[in-house]
């Protein structure tokens, strides 16, 4: 009897070992590359590793950038449609729309879409698709505003950088445009819709605002050192929405940690490689915030950091 149950438990964790370790193919593109999406997508390699999934062993991994440009976005979603993988990972809303409509009927799970509503990925947060589901980061914009009070609490023009062709900057910026009022701050916006154009806008609202945010635009955070070199200049402080770009030199960012994230966007793709229907799995929002600072960046911009924010930070970037 003995010898039998022994023998039964070695077979289930051969049938487990085997379930797990069916080989299986994902497909991963984001729009451009910048430390957040890089994040993400490390994310969510990573928890697809832990949960038995590892490259070159049992997991075909394939990973495309589109450098920024939309035509190269839909040439990736049509080879992407037509290798059929398991499951397609979409990082950022450009990316998954184009997605979206090319591989119609493969499991697609979006991440770092702000808006995915909006963008018509789903038609709400707990009704996502047979074939769609994901992440969303929409950015928490009301502590955002307070938090330039707080960094500059006699602001009153608060200038913004984003691209108007990018679905989910157009929804931050009428968000932003909705709660800057809520905090006494006068909206000056700059368009960019080009990474080449950001820096130019930038310098456009030179003498006309006093602090400039950056929302998760990635048009605009692909070419961040633009604008941080535009702020360092006029010594205008600028706050971002992501706290990657904090360690990049901008001053301070409450927002999500983008490997987390992509460690939870994982879990949802490992979820459908075991048998899961998207449509069984919920958007899922980014829940947890985290205070990021640079005194360095500050004092480079011409202003100091109050002393209770960095004190009260996750991190400070040295």
């Amino acid at each position: 009897m003995k010898l039998i149950k022994t023998l039964g438990l070695a077979a289930l964790a051969t049938f487990s070992l085997s379930a797990v370790a069916k080989d299986v193919h994902v497909a991963i593109t984001q729009i451009v590359e910048h430390p957040a999406l890089d994040s993400v997508r490390q994310g969510v390699q990573d928890e697809l590793a832990e949960r038995g999934y590892k490259e070159g062993e049992n997991l075909k991994w394939s990973y495309e950038s589109a450098q920024g440009a939309p035509a190269t976005a839909a040439q990736i979603a049509k080879k992407f449609a037509g290798d059929r993988p398991d499951v397609i990972v979409a990082i950022t809303t450009p990316s998954a729309q184009t997605m979206v409509a090319s591989a119609r009927d493969i499991p697609v799970v979006f991440s770092a879409v702000t808006d995915p509503v909006g963008a018509k990925l789903v038609e709400a947060l707990d009704k996502p698709s047979a074939y769609v589901t994901g992440t969303t980061d929409m950015s928490p914009i009301d502590k955002h505003m307070e938090l330039i009070k707080q960094i500059a609490p006699n602001a009153t023009n608060l200038g913004i950088i984003y691209n108007p062709g990018e679905a989910n900057a157009a929804s931050l910026a009428a968000i932003i445009k909705q709660e800057a009022p809520k905090q006494g701050l006068t909206v000056v916006e700059a368009a960019a819709p080009k990474s080449a154009d950001v820096q130019t806008a930038a310098r456009s609202l030179v003498g006309k605002v006093d602090v400039i945010y950056v929302p998760t635009d990635n048009t605009v955070v692909s070419a961040l050192e633009g604008v941080i070199k535009v702020a360092e200049q006029a010594d205008i402080p600028l706050i971002s929405g992501d706290t990657d770009s904090v360690k990049r030199g901008t001053a301070a960012s409450l927002g999500f940690n983008y490997y987390d994230l992509g460690r939870q966007t994982g879990v949802m793709v490992a979820r459908i490689l075991e048998g899961a229907k998207a449509s069984d799995l919920p958007v899922e929002t980014a829940s947890k915030t985290e205070l990021v600072v640079n005194p360095a960046a500050a004092e480079r911009m011409g202003f100091t950091l109050p002393q209770a924010l960095i004190d009260s930070a996750k991190e400070v970037v040295q």
